[in-house]
């Protein structure tokens, strides 16, 4: 191998060992960035959660409504309202989220998510879920938004497609239930989008309902974001730790190939 085919092999291994040092480096920071997110992910719940209960009224400021606080809520339902959200998995069994709005007063509602069911299969019958027509009472936690899935067309338009202009909403044929069957299905729901088609106004907060008079066949178990920093602690470690390798490499071949040019 000649002197200038050597000279141009060393160059390129350094050149890619300093690509990958850096890339190393980078996903490194990364992942400290995400456990710092997740730090303030938990501080946000914890936040929330220690805050005295709020009970929802139609006119209650906007900077009481947290994420994760504890919520109260007299109103009544508006089962023509209902949607079903698709794809919410609870125990690795699929299933679907009931979201119904609760009217504060004759203007103002609450979209109430109120809890989960075991996605229909085949002719197996499902049941109805029980929807007083009398003033309810409930309990909770807030969030800021409707939990949202991951979706690969997240634009306004697509966003109106699961919503379509002309859609009114299913009035139940037996009053005091909800046939499930018969309700839209979303795999997401934008509040003022909702908000439009249904010609309501909503508090902008959404109450992931805990308790109420009875369970009604609904589980109540509502995801929560991970918290857990330590684990992109340690796999930023990793990452340093790999980047601290390569360097390691980078300097003994550039050693190399300088010894190799001082001797004789």
């Amino acid at each position: 191998m000649t002197k200038a085919s050597s000279n141009k092999l060393t160059l390129i291994a350094l050149i890619l060992l300093g690509v990958v040092a850096v890339v190393c480096l980078m996903l490194g920071r990364w992942q400290l960035d995400r456990a710092e997110e997740r730090r303030q992910i938990a501080a946000t719940l914890d936040a929330g959660r220690r805050a005295a209960p709020l009970t929802l009224t139609p006119n209650i400021p906007e900077e009481e409504l947290k994420a994760w606080r504890p919520a109260t809520v007299d109103g009544l339902w508006r089962s023509e309202w209902s949607v079903l959200l698709d794809n919410r998995n609870l125990e690795g069994r699929p299933g679907l989220w009931l979201a119904t709005p609760l009217m504060l007063d004759q203007d103002t509602a609450v979209l109430v998510l109120r809890g989960w069911i075991e996605r229909p299969i085949a002719n197996r019958p499902v049941a109805k879920i029980p929807t007083p027509d009398a003033k309810v009472h409930l309990q909770g936690e807030l969030a800021l938004r409707v939990p949202r899935l991951f979706e690969l067309w997240t634009s306004q338009a697509n966003a109106a497609a699961s919503l379509p202009e002309g859609w009114k909403g299913v009035r139940q044929p037996t009053e005091g239930v909800i046939d499930p069957v018969l309700l839209t299905r979303l795999q997401n729901l934008d509040l003022d989008l909702y908000a439009k088609r249904t010609g309501l106004k909503f508090l902008p907060t959404v109450l992931m309902q805990q308790s109420g008079e009875n369970n009604e066949g609904l589980k109540r178990v509502w995801p929560e974001p991970s918290v857990d920093s330590d684990k992109n602690v340690g796999y930023a470690m990793q990452w340093f730790g790999f980047a601290g390798i390569v360097m390691v490499a980078f300097l003994v071949v550039g050693w190399r190939r300088l010894r190799s040019r001082q001797s004789p």
